[in-house]
């Protein structure tokens, strides 16, 4: 045999073990996919396995559905404040006549009938502490009744007993006439929780200012 006969043998013989390997790689190529392929019909059998078990199924049409309403911010009570501040003006009248009510001697006093005249006095030389004030310069008419009326209120239900009004002299009223002083008495009177007043002492205000004494709080 010549030396090319004998090359062409060892070439087919190196070409048996190529051929296995890729026979072997075309075979494991096909299970791969049938594998893949099975794995594929499970995923599909399991999602229609609930279908295929209860047979078909028409959907019911819904009824009242609910709805979710969107979250409403908190109501304003306006109703209840246009009627609390109906009430304030009605209970603190501007037309109000206090002049039989007053005590006008040396200074200007007030006490509700029942309270004796040993009250006024001991408020006017500051038997009671002041414990709050409330200064209703540079306000509107209904601005410092509204202010007043939520002052005594407060003052009330906080347990105060003496509490001190600034309102002022008037002097920079048209005509130098004092008429925030004069409705400031004449809501005072009208206030329940009021059981006196007095003007106050020339330090404490004079007669820009009224020393108030009130009922016992609800505290």
């Amino acid at each position: 045999m010549s030396d090319e006969q004998c090359g062409s043998v060892r070439s087919l013989q190196d070409l048996g073990p190529i051929a296995r390997r890729l026979t072997e790689r075309r075979a494991q190529a096909q299970a791969e996919e049938r594998a893949r392929r099975e794995a594929v019909a499970r995923v599909q059998a399991e999602r229609h396995l609930f279908a295929q078990a209860v047979g078909p199924v028409t959907p019911l049409a819904p009824r009242n559905p609910a709805r979710q309403q969107p979250s409403l911010p908190a109501p304003i009570p306006v109703q209840q404040q246009r009627d609390e501040q109906r009430a304030l003006q009605e209970s603190m009248s501007d037309e109000f006549d206090v002049s039989t009510l007053l005590d006008t001697d040396d200074t200007l006093s007030f006490r509700r009938p029942g309270v004796g005249p040993d009250v006024t006095r001991k408020l006017r030389a500051g038997h009671w502490s002041i414990q709050r004030q409330l200064d209703l310069h540079g306000l509107r008419t209904d601005e410092a009744r509204e202010a007043l009326g939520a002052f005594l209120r407060d003052a009330r239900r906080t347990g105060l007993r003496c509490v001190r009004v600034v309102h002022g002299k008037g002097l920079g009223s048209p005509g130098r006439t004092p008429v925030l002083k004069t409705r400031v008495q004449r809501w005072l009177v009208q206030k329940n929780e009021v059981l006196a007043f007095v003007q106050a002492r020339p330090a404490e205000g004079g007669a820009g200012a009224l020393v108030v004494l009130l009922r016992p709080g609800l505290r």
